[in-house]
């Protein structure tokens, strides 16, 4: 597993892979545009050379780019589909052009509607942005399930890439807090290789492309997206450390979102924070190999 963090571009995607190094990063995930804007970031050539470069001299291996928040392709509002089908295909072309694992993405909420005429508008946007892209991957990550927002269950995910097509280049992203805030019970490493073995059945872990570490500040079921630092929520040491050792994770990218011991945002973890994510992950692998 390539264990990293979320990590600010600020000044260019090279600054992202330094802030990772840093921090001892393998993976790290960036916004490729403000999160609060729908302006989008065009990287030159210069600073696509200068990220690669950073990126070949250090022991990052795998780069992430979430999609902004305000992305809604579930939207009834054929303006809101449309500023958020643009957004979702300038951030598979930075994913291309930086050569990304892929493009992390919420697919969007139905709000106050029917989830499943949501599903089909999302399922229709996102096959067209994988249209007007090429290469990049794009993962959908899970949600917590809070305001009709898609993807809460495995099945509306799958419903998701079989609506859009189901082309190799669509993934999933599974993300601890939102599995464990929308009832799927991860905090043993036996209740984890369930849901996993779940997911393989209604997904497929040839889908499975990413992920994201995170306690909940919140309880089982809660529907509530409240990230906390590793062992300080409801999922616990005990099952972000199963999280961090699932065999069928190995390989993958897995970036913490959280605000860090100091509290500074999910664009700022620190090293002591990382240091007790690798830490957790290498003793729960440990525990497994003496059985």
């Amino acid at each position: 597993m390539l264990i990293g963090a979320h990590v600010s571009p600020a000044g260019g995607p090279a600054h992202a892979v330094e802030r990772g190094v840093e921090r001892g990063c393998q993976a790290i995930q960036i916004f490729n545009q403000s999160p609060r804007q729908w302006k989008p970031t065009v990287y030159d050539d210069e600073k696509v050379a200068a990220y690669k470069e950073a990126f070949a001299d250090s022991d990052v291996d795998a780069l992430l780019i979430h999609a902004v928040y305000l992305i809604n392709l579930a939207s009834e509002d054929k303006d809101m589909r449309q500023k958020s089908l643009t957004s979702l295909i300038a951030s598979l072309h930075a994913g291309q052009a930086l050569g990304a694992v892929g493009v992390v993405l919420h697919p969007g909420s139905a709000l106050k509607g029917e989830a499943g005429g949501a599903v089909k508008r999302a399922a229709k946007a996102i096959a067209e942005a994988l249209k007007e892209s090429e290469g990049c991957a794009l993962h959908l990550e899970n949600t917590a399930g809070a305001g009709g927002t898609l993807g809460r269950t495995f099945e509306e995910l799958a419903a998701l890439i079989e609506g859009a097509g189901a082309g190799k280049r669509l993934g999933a992203c599974l993300d601890s807090c939102h599995l464990f805030a929308s009832g799927y019970d991860i905090r043993t490493a036996d209740a984890l290789s369930d849901v996993v073995d779940e997911f393989d059945r209604v997904v497929g872990l040839d889908r499975l492309g990413s992920l994201h570490v995170n306690d909940s500040m919140t309880k089982l079921g809660s529907n509530r997206d409240r990230h906390i630092n590793l062992g300080d929520g409801e999922i616990g040491a005990r099952g972000c450390a199963a999280f961090l050792s699932e065999p069928r994770f190995e390989g993958l990218p897995c970036v913490f979102e959280g605000p860090g011991a100091a509290g500074k945002g999910v664009e700022k973890p620190d090293v002591d924070n990382m240091y007790a994510l690798r830490k957790r992950g290498l003793a729960s692998r440990r525990r497994r190999k003496s059985r």
